[in-house]
């Protein structure tokens, strides 16, 4: 059974960084489609980047602030946050495919996506 554990989590101001990092057990984080998601209270979960062997992808609102990439000697996929908004409050949580090593294209809903990790709290304060 795939486990993930998010860790890197907290409050920051806004404009601070956060780096998050997702561990896994019984999993191998080079062969699939991996991302991560988020989910704001009273807000759906969405997708917030992904990265497979085509390379990484991210949702618009983002783009340009957050790197998605894996420690293939750590075994970890990590997630780099800067200039972070208050928009950007919310759960935070890694996902990996089990069976695809591309993405789908409709990754951003979690499809395709097997097995979740538990999440991580990301508070941005104006």
């Amino acid at each position: 059974e795939v486990q993930l554990t998010e860790s890197g989590g907290g409050s920051v101001q806004v404009g601070g960084s956060l780096r998050l990092s997702c561990k896994a057990r019984q999993y191998t984080f080079s062969h699939y489609c991996v991302g991560w998601f988020r989910q704001a209270p009273g807000k759906e979960r969405e997708g917030v980047a992904a990265i497979d062997r085509n390379g990484a992808r991210y949702i618009d609102s983002v783009k340009d602030r957050f790197t998605i990439s894996k420690d293939y000697a750590e075994n970890t996929l990590n997630l780099q946050m800067n200039d972070l908004r208050p928009e950007d409050s919310a759960t935070y949580f890694c996902a990996v495919a089990e069976l695809f090593g591309r993405c789908e294209p409709d990754w951003g809903t979690g499809s395709g996506m097997d097995s979740w990790g538990k999440g991580i709290l990301v508070t941005v304060a104006s």
